[in-house]
């Protein structure tokens, strides 16, 4: 749909309306063509009617019209979800209308304001495109292998996805409401109103070694595979230990934790767990301490910025931390503040002449201080286990 529709006069309208009233209500405008391609085609909008639930019934000007709504902010809606425009074709559904009254309905209710809106129709649209893809690229891929029965992957495709289909809602509505309660629960633990959107976390990068000359080396499946054995061990781990995976960038991933000790044991786990697997890359990771914008699932800032340019300065297989990072692992007992001082609790405990020493999970150990480009001077801290 077109932004530009919005002007269109009532006599512009009703053409576009006449161009496609011969089409049956109810029914999709024809295929296209004869044989194969017209065959394909028609596949193809069986398959789109059995996703949807209807057929097709709208031009976008008539479900802008029905959903109560100007086609101005239709379009920035659809656009938003990532719908490309499709000018005054018949193919839109009821429940494309009753989306659109939806979150109109929103706005004109005060719950959201109209660039609120146009955020979250983004922000689903982009993630849900994403895990679409997935789900098509590597999920029924896998299962629409032609069998031996002799039929073709798209014969195969349709009763697949008529089976598969509510299974596959119900488990996405399951992991949002989930989803959903853990990030409110974030939310509500918030000290005070700025944290909710202004907050102290642990940012961390873990990025592969060499990656650009493994993409020279390895065939396009292969290196397929091993980007989805890194992505899968690091999301296993994150979410094991407490963490929260942001966002995944083939060789790299990023994550954060409300606390620096999590953020700590998720950085070395992953280097240990990689080392240990002879099939992967040598591993870096670089993570940060201190205040973080959020804003559509994603994390911004100064926090973000340096833990990025220490996983680009740490040595292989190593996690860099930066000083607020070292300090807060001391203050919340994780580390000590000073090696010399544990060192010498220690050997007073064991000569009997003090009390028993803090257990300590980490060690820290400084490191030159240099330049970061477009941060400073930073002294970054090498962060091991103790003992």
């Amino acid at each position: 749909m077109s932004a530009d529709d919005a002007g269109a006069t009532p006599r512009e309208v009703a053409t576009a309306d006449d161009a496609v009233r011969d089409v049956p209500e109810g029914e999709p405008p024809e295929a296209g063509g004869e044989g194969e391609e017209g065959e394909e085609n028609s596949i193809a909008l069986r398959l789109e009617q059995l996703i949807l639930g209807a057929d097709r019934r709208y031009t976008p000007f008539q479900a802008a019209r029905s959903a109560g709504v100007s086609m101005d902010l239709a379009a920035r809606f659809w656009r938003a979800m990532g719908f490309a425009d499709i000018g005054q074709v018949k193919a839109l559904t009821e429940a494309d209308v009753l989306a659109l009254r939806r979150l109109a309905g929103l706005v004109e209710a005060g719950l959201l304001s109209e660039a609120m809106a146009v955020q979250v129709a983004r922000s689903t649209g982009q993630t849900t495109a994403r895990l679409a893809d997935w789900q098509i690229d590597s999920f029924l891929e896998g299962l629409t292998e032609p069998q031996d029965s002799g039929l073709t992957r798209t014969e195969i495709t349709y009763p697949l996805v008529e089976l598969l289909l509510p299974e596959l809602e119900e488990f996405l509505v399951y992991v949002w409401r989930r989803q959903l309660a853990a990030a409110t629960g974030r939310v509500v633990r918030a000290q005070d109103d700025a944290e909710m959107v202004d907050r102290r976390l642990a940012v961390g990068f873990a990025d592969l070694v060499g990656f650009t000359r493994l993409t020279r080396r390895l065939e396009e499946e292969e290196l397929g595979e091993l980007v989805e054995a890194f992505e899968t061990t690091c999301s296993d781990l994150v979410a094991a230990h407490g963490g929260r995976l942001i966002k995944t960038l083939g060789d790299e991933v990023l994550f954060s934790a409300d606390d620096a000790g999590i953020a700590a044991e998720i950085g070395l786990r992953l280097i240990e767990t990689m080392t240990n697997d002879e099939t992967m890359p040598e591993l870096r990771v670089g993570i940060a301490f201190g205040t973080v914008t959020t804003r559509m699932g994603d994390v911004f800032g100064t926090t973000v910025n340096l833990a990025s340019r220490l996983t680009s300065i740490a040595p292989k297989d190593t996690v860099l931390v930066d000083e607020a990072f070292a300090e807060e692992l001391g203050r919340i007992g994780d580390a000590p503040v000073s090696e010399a001082e544990a060192a010498a609790a220690e050997k007073a405990a064991e000569e009997g002449t003090g009390a028993a020493p803090p257990s300590y999970r980490f060690a820290l150990q400084p490191m030159w201080q240099r330049p970061v480009r477009g941060l400073g001077v930073v002294e970054p801290w090498l962060l091991t286990r103790r003992g």
